[in-house]
């Protein structure tokens, strides 16, 4: 199994892969009860309005997340903060994980474990990561992987329901510091 991460902008049929896939990532969220993702006509937008804007935001990335070169996933990278950086619980950040999704038939294959080092040494520098506190299996998962990709060196809090974890990344094919 070989997986690989490609900007999504690179062709149409990756965008409209995200575009179709888009309806069960939603599914996948609304079960956590966190009450950010209301029914999307509620607050006058519909599903392609969301991708459109991932697509044409010039501060983010998307990325598709290949298996043996058939979409299993998507992900994307913002650049800086989304809030005021610097804060007592906040560090100043380079990049953020925005989005993060594999589509359940590629699910417990090792598909996102595999992608997450792959998107983060493509961004070398401060990360933070986000998860809904109530979303167990997303705050398990980014411990797990960041622990692995960190070595155990980075920080994590719990801010306004959110589980934060902030790290840095390394460049593409160094080590991790220790």
């Amino acid at each position: 199994m070989t997986i690989s991460v490609r900007d999504a902008r690179a062709t149409p049929a990756d965008k409209s892969w995200i575009a179709g896939i888009y309806r069960e990532y939603l599914d996948d969220l609304s079960p956590t009860g966190t009450g950010v993702f209301p029914a999307l006509r509620e607050v006058g937008h519909a599903e392609p309005d969301h991708v459109e804007r991932w697509f044409s935001d010039v501060t983010t990335t998307p990325l598709i997340i290949l298996r043996s070169q058939a979409p299993a996933g998507f992900a994307m990278v913002a650049r800086g903060p989304q809030y005021a950086a610097g804060t007592s619980t906040q560090p100043r950040v380079d990049y953020r994980m925005a989005e993060f999704f594999v589509a359940r038939t590629f699910r417990r294959l090792g598909v996102g474990r595999a992608a997450v080092p792959l998107i983060l040494d493509r961004f070398s520098g401060r990360w933070e990561i986000c998860e809904f506190q109530r979303n167990s299996a997303a705050v398990q998962f980014w411990r797990r992987v960041v622990a692995q990709y960190t070595g155990g060196k980075y920080t994590e809090r719990l801010v306004n329901g959110e589980v934060r974890q902030w790290f840095e990344s390394r460049a593409r094919g160094s080590a991790p510091s220790r």
